[in-house]
């Protein structure tokens, strides 16, 4: 049987009514891949947060995209109006992502979910990158990072330059790519201040941002600050997803 991934959601309001959703895109990478997507609501009970980290059901776990953690979560107050995510969603997700680190299930976080990962482990963000980086680069668009050697991440993808990228990725950049660095469609303006415990950088843009974490004595745990399911023909997003699938078989 195919590995069961589960996938986080959030909650907001549809037709006046309170509805889980979650972009297409999250289920149709982990299908691809070779595993099966189940999506998961907000929980409040403790004991249920932990029966589903603990199911046979879930082998593995994806903490998908979002609005913005509340900065208490990390010890700041608000340095401006922020788009904040329910406390009940930030809640639940450290709460689920405890569990499942304790058990050791492979985990991968998707933007806000690098964050959750981050916060979940005692690390900060950079409430707002151009307000508290100067000179960095716009990360609501296409931009390239540098995976480390060394690293998971540079063990999933390879060495990589621009005879392996589509058409299409080479006119997103325009330009040439050393060996280890790739294309990237980012849409977020938090990012990763200092890491949590045991998390090791593993991709910085060429601002110096962190668009990647990942705990080095784990059996799979990546949070990736970009989306690559918003590129399924990526080749990286094969890659990337397929490992994450093969790690929760």
């Amino acid at each position: 049987m195919p590995p069961i991934i589960a996938i986080t959601a959030k909650t907001e309001e549809l037709r006046g009514r309170p509805q889980t959703t979650i972009p297409d895109a999250y289920a149709k990478a982990v299908e691809e891949a070779g595993g099966i997507p189940l999506i998961i609501p907000i929980l409040g009970k403790r004991e249920n947060i932990a029966s589903i980290a603990r199911a046979r059901f879930a082998h593995g776990f994806i903490f998908s995209g979002g609005d913005d953690i509340h900065p208490r979560y990390y010890g700041e107050k608000p340095l401006l109006n922020l788009d904040l995510s329910p406390d009940e969603r930030t809640d639940f997700e450290i709460a689920l992502f405890r569990e499942a680190i304790g058990l050791q299930k492979p985990i991968l976080g998707i933007c806000l979910g690098a964050q959750l990962i981050n916060i979940a482990l005692g690390g900060s963000l950079y409430q707002d990158i151009p307000t508290q980086i100067p000179n960095s680069l716009n990360h609501r668009a296409v931009h390239t990072v540098t995976i480390k050697e060394g690293t998971l991440l540079h063990r999933i993808f390879g060495d990589n330059n621009l005879n392996t990228l589509s058409l299409r990725e080479r006119d997103k950049v325009r330009v040439g790519l050393s060996p280890n660095e790739i294309p990237v469609t980012s849409a977020h303006h938090q990012a990763v201040k200092t890491p949590g415990k045991g998390l090791t950088p593993s991709a910085p843009s060429p601002d110096g941002v962190i668009e990647a974490i990942e705990m080095t004595d784990y059996p799979f745990l990546i949070g990736v600050q970009w989306h690559p399911e918003q590129e399924p023909d990526n080749d990286q997003t094969k890659r990337l997803f397929k490992a994450f699938v093969e790690a929760a078989k």
